[in-house]
């Protein structure tokens, strides 16, 4: 079985930025149910398919496969849920380690995630820096829950103010 096992944080500055180079991602959801979501994505000219199953705690299934990049198109522009989710992902060696932090555009501009994908559940860490806040069970900040709920709606839903 495909296993997930992710860390997600919020970022707290922008002194990961010097030397890092983004890919654009754009991805859609054609399910988001409780029990499973599968996620249309492509980046650099590739598309891919991914089915993830219920997240407990920082784990879960998860199967990608590579898809035709035409197909890809073609599902994001008229299958997917709206908005589709965009964001520039940098990738940055950190406590050896992958770190990639994912800068949202559109309806999620403003948020900035850095994630981290483990061997282990369990497994110890060096945070970077620029590491803020950990959210990793924080449901708002799953990607398919981004759709539902774009980060720039959540400042006018508490009144006022800046998202948290």
């Amino acid at each position: 079985m495909g296993k997930e096992i992710e860390r997600k944080f919020l970022v707290r500055d922008d002194s990961w930025r010097p030397g890092a180079g983004g890919t654009l991602y754009r991805q859609g959801y054609l399910s988001t149910s409780m029990k499973r979501v599968v996620r249309v994505r492509i980046f650099d000219k590739s598309g891919f398919l991914t089915v993830k199953g219920v997240t407990r705690g920082i784990c879960r299934a998860e199967y990608e496969y590579e898809i035709p990049f035409k197909d890809a198109c073609e599902m994001l522009d008229h299958l997917c849920r709206r908005p589709l989710i965009e964001k520039n992902r940098y990738r940055i060696e950190y406590g050896g380690l992958t770190w990639e932090v994912d800068e949202f555009l559109g309806e999620n501009a403003g948020l900035v995630l850095a994630e981290v994908e483990l061997a282990l559940e369990d497994q110890e860490i060096n945070l970077p820096p620029w590491i803020g806040k950990e959210v990793s069970e924080d449901p708002r900040y799953f990607n398919a829950n981004l759709v539902e709920n774009p980060y720039r709606r959540w400042a006018t839903e508490k009144g006022g103010g800046s998202p948290p």
